[in-house]
């Protein structure tokens, strides 16, 4: 083993560590999408069912969010073993930012006017027009940037999905270093491929913060 950069090692380390993004991108676009959803009915039960109802959900939820992901992962791969490993990954990871979205959905909600209530009920509308219609809307537009985060910081928390052998770009990494007893070119690669990603959905992010602050 050497600490010297061999290009020919990067080389042929990348189309391993392509194959593991696309496993990356896949878990976490997927998660993103479970976790935006489960997160506004998280939110919306919250904010609007019984308190026998939300009691419940909020329990679960702060179980949830305060506890590791790898564990829930780890727990969740030994229970469920009819489905594979990849769709644990993303059930689990979409099911853990949920929590934190709802926070945010949450947050949003109670940002828009209380003027914007009053005056839905003067207009007699029913109680879910108002939400389609009225609240969420704004809601949902002030929380987007925050959403954004949360998919970039999901993108990075992909690589926990090694715990249970889902094999996406750092674990491919570490796989060709283990096979060729070198991990300077993958990790390094896997890295920059991590930024170059990451770092353009931040500065969109940002971009668009600063749009709907207007």
């Amino acid at each position: 083993m050497t600490t010297q950069w061999s290009w020919e090692r990067a080389f042929e380390a990348l189309p391993i560590l392509l194959d593991g993004f696309k496993i990356t991108l896949l878990a976490t676009v997927l998660g993103f999408a479970i976790a935006a959803v489960l997160g506004l009915a998280i939110a919306l039960i919250r904010q609007s069912a019984p308190r026998w109802v939300s009691g419940p959900v909020r329990a679960v939820s702060e179980f949830i969010r305060l506890t590791p992901l790898v564990v829930q992962l780890l727990f969740v791969y030994y229970l469920l073993t009819d489905l594979s490993a990849l769709q644990i990954g993303i059930v689990v990871l979409g099911i853990h930012y949920s929590t934190y979205m709802a926070e945010v959905y949450r947050a949003g909600i109670d940002a828009v006017p209380v003027g914007q209530w009053e005056a839905a009920r003067a207009l007699s509308l029913a109680p879910s027009r108002t939400w389609r219609a009225i609240v969420l809307p704004q809601a949902i537009r002030r929380v987007v940037p925050a959403l954004g985060n949360y998919a970039v910081s999901m993108f990075k928390d992909t690589p926990y999905l090694f715990a249970i052998t889902v094999v996406e770009m750092v674990t491919a990494a570490q796989q060709f270093g283990a096979r060729n007893f070198q991990y300077l070119e993958p990790l390094t690669l896997a890295g920059v491929i991590f930024l170059v990603a990451s770092y353009p959905t931040s500065l969109l992010i940002r971009r668009l913060e600063k749009r709907l602050a207007q």
